[in-house]
């Protein structure tokens, strides 16, 4: 029986994927893997919005999506990331497919608050139908991070919360975030599993800082009911050796032992 892992790439290390990433990707897919990738692209958004000297506004910390931004985030998503990963995992002798959450109504999606963030939507309902015949079909679908409301308005989605939402649809096995990092790590040594309250008091206890303060919050984000751990990896590396994942889980809480 096949095993599912959806990986969440985020856009700051879309392009500085290493081969062995690459590599370990396809190395899943012969043991019989299927694969399906959502990715983000926020940094390069903001470098076209720049470009395009389109104004932007942030409401807290979010930015507000406009429709003018709002063309640019499905130009820039759908477009030269989607069709970059597609092109990359090419490279590396995989077979993938370009889309984005609104083909074949994948992500229904509603309104956060239009009034304060624009075009951004919480997903609603996922119908993977034609994320599972692609990978029925031996493609490995790549996924931009856009909806549509009911009424077929296209809305921008945050590419944590559609993994999320992708993967409990898919009841599938792993979800891996792939970072620029192998994981979390104190005192030297990775650690193999953490819960939320544990990653809580490593940021207070200034272990976890920086830029991977967000990371692991996204990850935590990203468990509920239908997704039980989430793997943190590393995109610039082999996350693969002998059969075993190198990173570190996020779960929700550590089994008793009796």
């Amino acid at each position: 029986m096949s095993k599912t892992i959806v990986f969440k790439c985020g856009g700051s290390v879309i392009r500085e994927l290493s081969d062995e990433f690459f590599q370990n990707v396809k190395e899943l897919v012969e043991e019989g893997w299927k694969i399906a990738v959502v990715h983000g692209g926020g940094p390069e958004i903001t470098n076209m919005l720049k470009k395009l000297k389109i104004e932007t506004e942030f409401v807290n910390g979010q930015r507000k999506t406009t429709k003018p931004v709002l063309e640019i985030a499905e130009m820039v998503l759908s477009g030269s990331i989607n069709k970059f990963f597609v092109s990359e995992l090419a490279r590396h002798g995989l077979s993938a497919v370009g889309v984005s959450g609104k083909d074949g109504g994948l992500l229904l999606a509603d309104y956060i608050n239009e009034k304060e963030y624009g075009q951004v939507g919480c997903i609603k309902k996922v119908n993977a139908r034609i994320v599972e015949a692609l990978m029925e079909k031996g493609f490995i679908p790549v996924i931009a991070p856009l909806s549509m409301t009911e009424n077929c308005e296209t809305l921008n989605v945050n590419a944590d919360m559609a993994a999320s939402a992708v993967a409990g649809a898919l009841h599938a096995d792993k979800l891996m975030f792939v970072t620029d990092v192998k994981g979390i790590m104190k005192d030297g040594s990775m650690l193999s599993s953490v819960t939320p309250e544990e990653i809580e008091r490593l940021i207070a206890g200034g272990v976890i800082s920086g830029g991977m303060i967000p990371k692991v919050n996204s990850a935590v984000a990203a468990l509920t009911d239908a997704v039980d751990e989430v793997m943190i990896v590393s995109g610039k590396g082999s996350f693969l050796a002998k059969d075993t994942f190198a990173g570190t889980k996020i779960i929700k809480e550590k089994e008793a032992v009796s």
